[in-house]
């Protein structure tokens, strides 16, 4: 029996060919691919300006900066996420502030986000895991009442909906991620969609080095910018991904449907703690369960490692970050956000990618109802 990763790209032929003629003609970092690619991702998000950059989170480096964000200046957010949306705060020289999660949906707790408001904060950085959009209306809500800015941390969410609206249509400051296990890949890579175009030219200069190219050949560099430039070839990639993004979400949400529909009839016994049912807005990127470990005689390593004996691939979405050593030493610790703690601590992604078929989810699902059930206590 093969392995089944928790991920796996798919990448077709047609996409495949057209890096092949990108790398045949001569121009492999940014040019002509990357025009294309941006032109098609502010089509897709409703005409709004976008720019790409080598990863996600040099995209929210970006938007940090474009706000003026910096020493002094304090970003409320999830301590539940890749810890990229956390560590882009630091480097800003700000102070990421975690708040605890709405135990259900495991996004950010909006009425947390209430108490946490000082006169040094600055914007709101909430985060969609596992694809289920963090509850928008409350978050500007807030945003408005106390003149902050929001930067969607939108790194899951690429072909996810907020009622009826696309994620990264509208709202302020949207980041989504292109890394090899996002629903949209292009290798390594993501965006920053703008409100509108005042911070267009800021932005481009952040991107690459602070130039601005003049016209009699000459340049010039009045700040600081990075290296963050997509190329391309991951343009190209990114191209053939996005004309299937929506192939790609119905497949997801019809194996999310599939895996529910196990769970139905095997968690009474079980106890696993079961993601939001949303297939409407989810673009589930991930299926994540949680392990009922207080009743379990072995702990989620030993899961994982008898998952994969049975050539499965698990995957552990996220840690709460707050208990890190980085973290630790601004003064966080154990105990301060417990909803977050837990989950992390209990928390498995299971396989999900469009090239699964049924049979997939079945063999997961009977391995997960044997594993769970033989062990507990």
């Amino acid at each position: 029996m093969s392995f089944l990763p928790f991920t796996r790209p798919d990448i077709d032929e047609a996409t495949i060919a057209g890096v092949a003629e990108v790398l045949r003609s001569g121009w492999l970092t940014s040019g002509p691919k990357v025009k294309e690619f941006e032109a098609a991702l502010s089509a897709y998000f409703g005409g709004r300006p976008v720019r790409s950059f080598n990863s996600g989170t040099a995209a929210l480096e970006v938007a940090l900066r474009l706000l003026g964000i910096g020493p002094g200046d304090e970003v409320i957010t999830t301590p539940l996420s890749w810890v990229a949306t956390a560590n882009v705060v630091l480097a800003a020289g700000a102070r990421p502030v975690f708040v605890d999660v709405e135990p259900a949906t495991r996004n950010v707790d909006p009425e947390h986000i209430k108490a946490a408001i000082t006169p040094r904060t600055r914007a709101l950085l909430p985060v969609d895991l596992a694809g289920l959009p963090a509850d928008r209306n409350r978050l500007y809500a807030i945003a408005a009442r106390h003149d902050l800015r929001v930067i969607e941390d939108a790194a899951q969410s690429m072909g996810a909906s907020w009622r009826g609206q696309r994620v990264g249509s509208f709202g302020d400051l949207v980041v989504t991620s292109f890394h090899a296990n996002k629903n949209l890949t292009t290798g390594e890579g993501g965006c920053l969609v703008l409100p509108d175009d005042t911070l267009l030219p800021l932005c481009e200069k952040l991107r690459l080095q602070g130039v601005v190219r003049l016209p009699d050949g000459d340049m010039e560099v009045d700040v600081l910018g990075g290296k963050s430039n997509l190329t391309d070839i991951a343009a190209r990639i990114g191209l053939g991904q996005l004309s299937r993004l929506d192939e790609f979400t119905r497949r997801r949400r019809e194996l999310a449907r599939c895996y529910f529909e196990h769970f139905d009839t095997i968690n009474e016994r079980l106890g696993c703690g079961l993601p939001v049912r949303d297939f409407e807005n989810c673009n589930w990127h991930m299926f994540q369960i949680l392990l009922p470990l207080d009743h379990m005689s072995i702990g989620r390593g030993e899961f994982i490692a008898r998952m994969r004996s049975r050539d499965i691939g698990i995957g552990v979405h996220y840690p709460a970050m707050h208990r890190f050593a980085l973290y630790r030493r601004l003064g966080y610790g154990d105990g301060d956000f417990p909803h977050a703690e837990r989950i992390g601590r209990e928390t498995v992604t299971l396989p999900l990618f469009p090239a699964m078929d049924d049979g997939d989810v079945d063999r997961v699902c009977a391995a997960v109802a044997e594993i769970v059930q033989d062990n507990l206590r």
